[in-house]
């Protein structure tokens, strides 16, 4: 099956310091070469530390923040200003995104009515038609119209709020949602609650998601495939279950170990990761993780790791894999150093 977005080679290096004439002297790798596909249908969950490039990859394919390189495409037609054929704008109408503050993402002036019927009037929906869809929306994601339409962002909960965000983002009938922590911010029950709300729409729609979290519970729960981000760059990637069952990469492995277990007699030994995560100013070479990683070895420092099929859509990005281009230069190590 065709992938419905694919995003190929993405990088955003923030400066930090200019010189006399302004230049930067430094810069933040935020995204450093990002690629990866999603096939409609289905959910991509984005996981990794704070500061791994989750949040910056999601702005950077709605465009909020200009990438500098890099090519995104829906369909086949590439979107952007950077070798993109078709412009900004139309990629919005495919794709929108649900932020993690619901009360910020909202015009206090505004009443929800307006909020969610001003996406579609821009598009040129009639103001009519807009408010309609509007009410039809709010029935959707469990919120009476006749109710809320006329109330205002601080007069609702948080869970009321976010379903709005979801509402508002459907307005205009997009193919993928992007959700940056969407539900972190609410409490088990809510979460609960919108969790299966976002079940249940895309079913109805037909929805493709994003879905990023630092929660490995709610990612497992939701998602079809995931995705590993650390210090700008996806590390692992696959289906949920292979990618739950058999984590390849030492980053994943300790990700996956340090989530609570469900049940108090299956608990798992934390396995903790050692220092701290590197200056994305000054990254380390070779394998960005191997400072941190009980298995490195001199090529881990030496040499970038290419991604390699563990099995089926299972990748990873590490020389102790067996099929790593590098994986018999690590054995020859291991030997001489055991």
């Amino acid at each position: 099956m065709s992938a419905l977005l694919r995003v190929q080679d993405l990088k955003k290096y923030f400066p930090v310091g200019k010189d006399l004439l302004g230049r930067p002297t430094q810069v933040v790798q935020a995204v450093d070469g990002v690629s990866f596909s999603v096939e409609k249908g289905r959910t991509l969950g984005i996981v990794g530390e704070s500061g791994c490039g989750k949040s910056t990859t999601a702005r950077l394919l709605m465009h909020l923040i200009e990438p500098d390189e890099g090519r995104i495409s829906i369909r086949g037609k590439e979107f952007g200003r950077i070798g993109g054929r078709h412009p900004v704008a139309e990629l919005r109408r495919q794709m929108q995104m649900v932020f993690q503050d619901s009360y910020a993402s909202l015009n206090p002036r505004l009443t929800i009515e307006d909020s969610i019927a001003f996406g579609p009037q821009i598009h040129g929906v009639s103001e009519r038609e807009a408010r309609q869809q509007a009410r039809d929306l709010l029935d959707k994601v469990g919120l009476n119209p006749n109710i809320f339409i006329r109330r205002y962002p601080h007069e609702l909960s948080g869970g009321q709020r976010q379903r709005v965000n979801i509402a508002r983002a459907l307005a205009i009938k997009p193919e993928i949602v992007i959700l940056d922590e969407a539900v972190s911010a609410l409490d088990k029950s809510v979460q609960a609650q919108v969790l299966n709300l976002l079940a249940d729409l895309k079913k109805e729609f037909g929805l493709t998601y994003l879905f990023i979290s630092h929660d490995l519970n709610v990612v497992q729960y939701i998602s079809d495939d995931v995705m590993v981000m650390y210090l700008g760059q996806v590390v692992e990637s696959g289906p949920v279950e292979q990618l739950y069952q058999n984590p390849s990469h030492p980053y994943t492995r300790a990700l996956l170990s340090s989530v609570p277990s469900q049940t108090p007699h299956q608990r798992k030994q934390h396995k903790v990761l050692e220092g701290d995560p590197p200056n994305p100013i000054a990254p380390p070479s070779g394998c960005r993780f191997h400072p941190r990683c009980e298995l490195a070895r001199p090529i881990c420092a030496a040499r970038q790791p290419d991604n390699v099929r563990v099995s089926g859509a299972h990748q990873a990005a590490c020389f102790a894999l067996p099929d790593s281009s590098g994986y018999s230069e690590y054995i020859q190590l291991q030997e001489v150093c055991a």
